[in-house]
């Protein structure tokens, strides 16, 4: 299978060991986060109160009852079990404790001096109309059906696409976002560190009004600017933005590639759709049609604002482990329009989410002129850590968006509709402070102004420049000395059946080398072999930006000498890296390589692609393989060496596609939207001493399916088609796994050259519950595991003209020295193979039982294995 070859370092693939997506964001996180379980801060003094609030009559707790200090903007609501907890500044300590809940009289109680107060409430029930909805007070136990709550939220969803602004036939806004991130639950034992004394001014920066009874450090800062504009017939949407600005860090870090993950992180809350995606999770929006099916809905107050009436209706997961929100959202039944005003949202802390202790959401939304209620207003904050909701120190979050300008159904020129989605001007990140302090929507705080010119300083203290060199060692695996850096060290030693113990040195130059090329190389020797072994490439780019920049435009020629299992090719990872070199059963045949490669590569703003590429390619078996064949004289000849020369096209579209820019390969940030890829390759005979003419066609279509709380599944369908008469190394040698690794994209229980054909068709199922059984089973909720499962079906065929056995001039397949064949084709039906297994087990480890279903009388497989594989998710 040479489609996956990597015929350049920026190929984009959906395989890895580790998720290096989410890595790479923590590595960015982590910069200023040397020590990570510091005891929290300590808060100035308060009064706790907390108690809990139930029925009179049937002494049942009633959940989201307001619960406030008269005469004071300081409340809280209860919990789905009737609790609250209420931290009072000590100042307010002879105030009156209020509680209201809609269908029962309000009740009030005197606060004492205590640092430790528990207050219980017993409310009594009446009755209020609001409009058309009457509201009673609860029955014992909660139902949709009679239920003024569920009424309501029906109403809400009925009315839902007439209230949502995407049904303006012309919308446009001007948009500011600011995105933040700052070290939170910062002590002063952390502080006072002596590895920190040199950044001392980063601690006189520090916030107090971003999180309750806690102080943050703030270290990032990305604003941005952008005019949007939105027609529904015929649909079009682009967003210009039109001014940027945001820290840098050197060259440790991609600003474009943490911005496009901080992107996927926060990505806007659109609650009038089914389903929302926050922190690369998909939630159910608690206005979707199956919201009353997962969500308790409560009637918790009325209010007034600007003459118009309110009711604020809280709502719960039924399941406090499930990808759902719990809150409160504000509903006018002004023109009984039944729109959403505002919205509040967080999530349980039993929720199975990694690495957040906190997230909140909330939304305003103003009526315009046509009477629907677009979002004026959107913050969503998040606090991270290692531990789930405590107080240890982490990482904390925001993005602000706030939208003006907004004008509705006044058409724009075509030309403003057409082309990419997202275009950035020339200009828009070089506008002055003067320019800023005008196009802001807010002001900054003088604490996120100095985040600027800590950013600045915090470059030049020579502890930085080293903790950042080592971070690139190891995070990246290479180590910078200026103008080149040495690596990948994950490399530098391994071992395998053909050349033994094996060492290996490389590097590549960097972009203080030259900004627009890149030289890169390595050499390599096995003990066992004998045979020295190297690479030497250049990459240049044809245009002013570097050879990272997306879209890339770039010439690259390489000359590479080594060795090679037949059919494998990994993306993520180098062949020789340490942790592949452990592998199951028989694995002593192998090829000794000489590859060619031209390649020009010419993306497109549309995430369209083009590469054309030449390669020369002469392949030599190595170990226990050989290439013969039958001559005239029925006796088995030998052939020392395979060559080909190729010339390949390859198209790629992944329309709207996300990704982190690594240091040496892409790593996709998973979407909704699917990627399609096709690869043409000509091998012409006679050119430079190939062998053979022949014609490959390859089709391969990757998707992830959300499927609500049902959780995902990643789809992957690949299909080829080879014309021509070729010998097996030619064939598409499908992609076995004899490692312990689990691997997506590869078939976990073949053996390596098991299995080759011309022509084939194949379909990769892996599915995310999510935790759908977990959750609901008492021992593994806590546990936070997640279910996963996979099936993978591989047919295809091989035609008489490429087969051995019905024509003795080709190469026979491979045979082991007792005569046993270990190269088949596809004869009693499909291969199949599937798996279950369990996910997020650390948070990071997912195990696999995988069973193999068909071709079992083969020698040397297995039925059942178990694989594992290194995973980080939200």
């Amino acid at each position: 299978m040479r489609f996956f070859e990597k015929k350049h370092i920026l190929i984009c693939t959906r395989q890895s060991l580790i998720d290096t997506g989410f890595i790479s964001f923590l590595k960015f996180l982590c910069l200023c986060v040397f020590l990570w379980n510091i005891p929290a801060l300590h808060a100035q003094q308060k009064i706790t109160i907390h108690g809990l609030v139930s029925d009179a009559k049937t002494n049942e707790a009633l959940p989201f009852v307001a619960v406030s200090i008269d005469g004071s903007t300081q409340a809280v609501n209860t919990d789905e079990f009737g609790k609250y907890t209420l931290l009072l500044d000590s100042g307010l300590a002879a105030a009156k404790l209020k509680v209201f809940y809609v269908g029962y009289k309000a009740a009030y109680k005197e606060i004492q001096t205590n640092a430790s107060l528990v207050i219980n409430f017993k409310l009594y029930r009446e009755e209020k109309t609001l409009d058309e909805i009457t509201v009673r007070g609860r029955k014992n136990r909660y139902r949709n059906k009679n239920n003024p709550a569920v009424e309501l939220i029906r109403k809400v969803i009925d009315n839902k696409e007439k209230n949502r602004p995407e049904n303006y036939d012309y919308y446009q806004v001007e948009k500011y976002e600011k995105v933040q991130f700052a070290l939170s639950n910062v002590s002063d034992d952390f502080k006072n560190k002596k590895v920190l004394k040199n950044f001392q001014f980063m601690f006189e920066n520090m916030d107090s009004t971003k999180l309750k009874g806690a102080k943050v450090l703030p270290i990032y800062l990305k604003e941005t600017v952008a005019d949007v504009y939105e027609r529904r017939k015929p649909k079009a949407e682009k967003e210009i933005i039109k001014a940027t600005k945001s820290i840098k860090f050197g060259t440790l870090f991609n600003g474009d590639g943490i911005s496009q993950y901080l992107d996927k992180l926060y990505q806007h809350v659109n609650i009038y759709d089914n389903n929302i995606f926050v922190l690369t999770q998909q939630f159910l929006s608690p206005i979707a049609p199956t919201a009353p099916v997962f969500y308790k809905f409560f009637i918790v107050d009325t209010t007034e604002v600007n003459g118009s009436k309110l009711i604020q209706l809280g709502f719960v997961p039924r399941n406090h482990t499930d990808m759902l929100f719990q809150g409160n959202m504000y509903i006018t039944l002004e023109d009984s329009s039944y729109a959403v005003k505002k919205i509040e949202m967080t999530v349980n802390k039993d929720i199975n989410l990694n690495f957040v202790k906190q997230m909140e959401i909330e939304q305003e939304f103003t009526r315009d002129i046509s009477k629907k209620y677009p979002v004026t207003k959107d913050v969503i904050r998040s606090d991270f850590g290692a531990k789930s909701f405590d107080k240890s120190m982490g990482i904390y979050g925001e993005r602000t968006t706030t939208y003006r300008n907004i004008q509705i159904n006044i058409p724009q020129k075509d030309s403003v509709y057409k082309g990419y989605g997202f275009e950035q001007n020339e200009d828009a990140n070089k506008k002055n402070d003067a320019y800023w302090d005008t196009i802001r929507h807010e002001k900054l705080s003088q604490t996120e102004l100095k985040i600027y010119q800590n950013a600045d300083s915090i470059q030049k203290v020579p502890l930085f420049k080293q903790v950042t060199t080592w971070m690139t060692l190891l995070l990246f695996g290479y180590k910078s000395f200026g103008l080149a850096e040495i690596g990948p060290v994950n490399t530098f030693y391994s071992f395998n059946p053909v050349e033994g113990f094996r060492l290996r040195f490389g590097g590549r130059t960097t972009t203080l080398f030259s900004n627009r090329m890149m030289l890169e190389s390595y050499v390599a020797y096995g003990f066992k072999d004998r045979r020295w072994k190297g690479y030497i490439g250049a990459t240049y780019s044809l245009t002013k930006r570097n050879i990272f920049q997306f879209p890339v435009k770039s010439l690259k020629v390489s000359f590479q000498r080594d060795t090679k299992i037949p059919g494998q090719e990994l993306q993520f990872v180098n062949e020789d890296n340490v942790l592949l070199s452990f592998k199951r059963g028989i694995n002593n045949k192998w090829l000794y390589n000489r590859y060619f490669n031209l390649i020009f590569l010419n993306e497109f703003k549309n995430h369209f692609s083009y590469t054309v590429a030449y390669k020369y390619w002469q392949q030599e078996p190595a170990g226990g393989l050989h290439f013969n064949c039958i001559n005239y004289n029925d006796k088995t000849s030998n052939i020392k060496n395979l060559t080909t020369s190729e010339l390949s096209l390859q198209l790629r579209w992944a329309p709207r596609e996300q990704f982190y820019q690594g240091k040496q390969y892409r790593t996709p940030i998973n979407n909704q939207f699917p990627v399609f890829t096709f690869i043409y390759t000509q091998g012409i005979k006679g050119l430079f001493g190939s062998s053979y003419n022949y014609e490959n066609l390859r089709l391969n279509i990757y998707k992830r399916f959300y499927l609500s709380q049902l959780g995902y599944s990643d789809v992957v369908f690949d299909a080829g088609y080879l014309v021509g008469q070729v010998p097996y190394p030619l064939l598409d040698i499908h992609h076995a796994n004899q490692t312990y690794s689990y691997q997506l994209q590869s078939y976990n229980l073949m053996n390596f050259l098991e299995f080759v054909s011309d022509h084939y068709a194949s379909i990769l199922i892996d599915h995310h519950f999510n935790g759908l059984l977990f959750n609901k089973m008492p021992l593994f909720k806590k546990l936070k595991w997640r279910e996963v499962a996979s099936c993978k079906i591989l047919y295809g065929g091989v035609r008489n003209e490429n087969n051995p056995a019905h024509n003795s001039d080709l190469y026979r397949f491979p045979i082991e020295p007792n005569g046993t064949p270990i190269t088949y084709v596809f004869n009693q039906g499909p291969y199949v193979e599937a798996s279950v297994g369990i996910a997020n087990i650390f948070k990071f480890l997912r195990v696999d039982v995988v069973k193999r279903f068909s071709y079992l009388d083969h020698p040397n497989v297995s039925s059942f294995g178990i694989r594992a594989r290194v995973s980080f998710e939200f």
